[in-house]
């Protein structure tokens, strides 16, 4: 079985952070430590991405992912977990909420793909054009993000706080996307799918979403109708693609009222 690089720290219920496409570990810095309070955090790098490689063959939509993943905790100790992901991350979450049901206690989804309608059926100019940036310019980003005009072109889009992210979490992101082989992978495997499955009404769901998401917008990219009934859903105001980044309080919170609310 593939290995995926993975790193745990603090103590309590198991809680799985899963990153999303074209990003890596890095992705949940600004929350980590105050979770580790209270969660044994597991932080895992998904195949093509960070740390971990990507072997030839390996399937990379959401619920085959999500198979993946179940079987690394498995192989690492942890019969049931709670999961939370952002974008491709918190749409693994829901898939292995629909399909683990025994091994969920509870989802918590920053800005989840797979709530669409209708399905792309080939990349779109913008997300192919960001990769192209980030992997040619990857050996200067550490001087680049200095730069305020650096900052903007990498994460206006993405936040609308990037004025005020740290140097360190940009830096991490851009190296991220740039050196990310299971990017393109990762995208060709969404085409033409959703997230259409049940999840157990005893299995809490939070659904998170920032009103100034420009990634997947509320007009496409936000079908409450996908989700449980019995989802929770939270709109944050001046947050981006990256709850965890531009609101990072509030995620902790609904990450902790979800997993204790069981």
């Amino acid at each position: 079985m593939m290995e995926l690089w993975h790193e745990k720290t603090g103590s309590g219920e198991p809680l799985l952070l899963i990153h999303g496409m074209g990003s890596s570990h890095t992705a949940w810095q600004l929350i980590v430590p105050e979770l580790a309070k209270e969660f044994e955090v597991i932080i895992v790098d998904l195949p093509g991405h960070g740390n971990s490689k990507l072997p030839g063959g390996t399937r990379m939509d959401a619920l085959s992912l999500a198979k993946l993943l179940v079987q690394q905790m498995g192989s690492w100790g942890y019969e049931s977990f709670h999961v939370a992901g952002n974008s491709l991350g918190g749409w693994i979450c829901l898939e292995m909420a629909a399909a683990f049901p025994s091994q969920i206690r509870s989802v918590t989804a920053l800005a989840p793909a797979g709530l669409w309608l209708v399905p792309e059926t080939k990349r779109e100019s913008l997300g192919a054009v960001s990769r192209y940036m980030a992997t040619t310019t990857r050996p200067l980003v550490p001087h680049l993000m200095k730069y305020r005009w650096a900052k903007k072109i990498g994460f206006a889009m993405v936040s609308p706080q990037w004025e005020t992210l740290p140097l360190g979490l940009c830096i991490d992101a851009a190296i991220a996307m740039g050196s990310s082989s299971g990017y393109f992978p990762a995208w060709d495997a969404m085409l033409g799918l959703r997230f259409d499955k049940d999840i157990r009404d005893d299995i809490p769901v939070t659904v998170i979403f920032g009103d100034s998401d420009n990634t997947l917008p509320a007009k496409h990219s936000q079908e409450r109708s996908l989700t449980p009934l019995h989802s929770r859903w939270v709109l944050l105001s001046q947050s981006g693609h990256a709850p965890m980044w531009d609101r990072s309080a509030e995620v902790i919170a609904e990450i902790r009222h979800t997993a204790l609310s069981l």
